[in-house]
């Protein structure tokens, strides 16, 4: 998820209840391959105790895709587990250029874009797809095209790209994609995505439609220990949540210093802060904090009341 799976985020979950894999967040491959290649690499730097996880990446040009594959196997970045190739993203400001789930409307650069990156990669990673079902309307002749492709993991949001997540998700689908799967190509592995909140609903969803696995996205957000069998996350005093906040802000501040302004955090603070009496005012007040300096003696102001 672009600007929550940092490693930053990626460290606060690993220490609540960590996922089989971890994936980075949405990182372009043709800016990559220019000259922004300092500023955009960023999204793929991560910490020595991260060893499940895999890289994330989109854009448009096979070339590039090549040459990151071959850079990853490389270990420029550090070392991954995998590659994972985004084709659903439904964002305007992607699609409107022919990337992501516009995809879904040009297969043959998408075919290419899987070729290039196959080429690129050693046989120690994994090659992934996240896509959708369908552009306009459900269209499962595109899982058919990728699972064509003979990929080791395929993950379908449950939506198309014109329902966005709007709609409640379409995991009825899922029993006519395992069927194309065992037809097609089996060892691909099916993971469901859209609207999975926690462990419990994740193996709910593997046992009814005999899935691979789940892939949990925005759900994290309500419970950061959403991967957990009993996730305690309901029973977290105030003062504990808070905690774990501070603790957020200070990777934040390690990590990243004077490279990411502290606004970014914003986006987190309902995670921590919330279902207790004023928490929508104390979150406007801490999104108002210019520093993490300021940030962190809102917070301390919070604890001791």
């Amino acid at each position: 998820m672009d600007g929550i799976t940092d490693r930053v985020f990626r460290q606060i979950i690993k220490t609540c209840y960590p996922p089989d894999l971890f994936f980075t967040e949405f990182t372009n491959v043709d800016g990559l391959n220019s000259s922004a290649e300092e500023i955009i690499k960023d999204r793929l730097i991560h910490q020595e105790n991260e060893s499940n996880l895999v890289a994330q990446l989109w854009g448009l040009k096979p070339e590039n895709f090549y040459k990151t594959a071959k850079n990853i196997s490389n270990q420029r970045y550090g070392k991954f587990v995998g590659i994972d190739l985004n084709m659903g993203c439904p964002d305007k400001t992607v699609t409107k250029n022919g990337a992501c789930s516009a995809l879904i409307n040009n297969r043959e650069l998408a075919k290419e874009i899987i070729k290039q990156t196959k080429k690129g990669m050693n046989k120690d990673l994994s090659i992934s797809v996240k896509t959708r079902l369908g552009y306009n309307q459900v269209d499962l002749s595109w899982i058919e095209f990728l699972l064509s492709q003979k990929i080791d993991y395929l993950t379908i949001h449950a939506r198309t790209k014109k329902e966005m997540s709007k709609v409640p998700a379409h995991y009825q689908y899922f029993a006519d994609i395992i069927k194309l799967r065992d037809k097609i190509y089996k060892k691909t592995k099916i993971i469901a995505n859209g609207d999975i909140l926690n462990y419990k609903q994740g193996i709910n969803l593997i046992k009814k439609y005999k899935l691979d696995g789940v892939m949990i996205g925005r759900g994290i957000l309500q419970d950061p220990f959403g991967f957990s069998p009993n996730s305690p996350w309901e029973s977290y005093a105030t003062n504990q949540k808070i905690k774990l906040f501070q603790k957020h802000i200070n990777l934040f501040e390690k990590y990243w210093k004077d490279k990411k302004p502290i606004v970014l955090l914003n986006k987190f603070c309902k995670v921590y802060i919330n279902n207790f009496d004023g928490a929508k005012d104390i979150r406007l007040n801490l999104m108002k904090s210019n520093t993490s300096t300021e940030l962190k003696s809102n917070l301390k102001k919070i604890l001791l009341a």
